[in-house]
């Protein structure tokens, strides 16, 4: 069956288990916290010592994971068989597209595929196949989803990360405003795992059911609450010449921090976004946060900038901030530091 992680987890919880659970895709952040919670939670500390087997895909046969889980669990109600890796098994599911083509006979089916039409109730087998997944048209993809708990795991969008970030706190009795969230967002990335630990680390220091607000931010993440890339799109969009330039020398004294290619990225994001703005026929709040991809309370950013800089401004932005990535790459640059092109870039951008 396809199904969420927020269900798989609530049904966890709740000590309902599947026979076998095959979690795949290309975010290893939601794979893991499953088969963690199940490594955890299924089986006591006794219980684990005969009943818990963790295997690894490279040089693994799938037969032997077949083996292993025909087992019965000894003095326990379950087994718990963790496979890591399982992407690097050889032969593990089937390349070819079955679909459409008469059923395979019994001598041509792959060992797991044979064992998921039977599988043992007293096994919980939990396949890792991270970083990308399998053909979703292939009789073993259409058997997964009646037999088994199939889980996709998607990356979500930079967009998506603050409402991420502000869902994350809430499960740990905390809220964080959108300044915050927006900071943490532009300086950690999409990385689920990295930003979830920098999560962690934070509301450690900081009591139950506190607000999360850009000072704690810097004090105990280290991003700077008034030099940050969020900071820099919001004084371009102002046209604030003072502040822009305090700002982009302080990235240039400070590269490490503000690498080059993500203050591209972010100003490439946030500069298309003004581009869209403009063609909106419904610019209300909502909408235009919908519309976008942004936190309602960014929109006034957005109307504030469209005031400063017309679609013809903004196309040739858009064009500078191309012409700058590449010569930061070394295209059409023999001496320019990062820092010049970056006072280079922010000058064009505001004149």
């Amino acid at each position: 069956m396809a199904i969420t992680f927020e269900e798989i987890i609530s049904n966890l919880q709740k000590k309902i288990y599947h026979p076998i659970y095959f979690l795949m895709g290309e975010e290893a952040y939601f794979i893991d916290k499953i088969s963690d919670y199940i490594t955890d939670h299924v089986l006591t500390d006794v219980e684990k010592g005969f009943n818990l087997t963790i295997l690894y895909g490279k040089d693994l046969e799938p037969a032997t994971i077949v083996s292993q889980a025909r087992r019965f669990p000894m003095m326990a109600n379950y087994q718990v068989i963790v496979v890591r890796e399982a992407q690097n098994i050889k032969d593990l599911v089937a390349k070819e597209n079955k679909s459409g083509k008469e059923k395979a006979s019994e001598k041509t089916k792959l060992p797991f595929e044979l064992y998921l039409e039977n599988p043992l109730k007293s096994t919980i087998l939990v396949i890792c196949y991270k970083y990308k997944s399998i053909d979703k048209r292939t009789n073993i993809a259409k058997q997964l989803e009646k037999t088994a708990v199939l889980f996709d795991s998607k990356k979500i969008y930079d967009n998506q990360l603050p409402a991420w970030i502000t869902t994350y706190l809430k499960t740990q009795q905390y809220a964080i405003t959108p300044q915050a969230a927006a900071m943490l967002t532009e300086y950690l990335g999409a990385d689920l795992s990295k930003v979830a630990n920098e999560l962690d680390k934070l509301i450690i220091s900081l009591p139950v059911g506190t607000t999360i607000m850009p000072d704690h931010v810097e004090k105990n993440i280290g991003i700077s609450k008034e030099f940050n890339v969020f900071e820099l799109q919001k004084a371009l969009g102002e046209r604030n010449l003072l502040k822009a330039n305090r700002i982009i020398n302080y990235f240039g004294a400070n590269p490490s921090t503000n690498p080059f290619p993500v203050i591209i990225s972010s100003l490439f994001g946030f500069f298309s976004k003004l581009l869209n703005y403009h063609f909106l026929e419904d610019k209300s709040q909502n909408n235009a946060a919908s519309v976008l991809g942004v936190h309602p309370f960014f929109v006034k950013d957005y109307a504030v900038a469209a005031k400063n800089y017309n679609i013809k401004k903004l196309v040739e932005i858009v064009g500078i901030l191309r012409e700058y990535d590449m010569k930061s790459k070394g295209f059409g640059n023999v001496s320019a530091s990062l820092a010049d092109l970056e006072r280079e870039m922010t000058y064009r951008i505001l004149h």
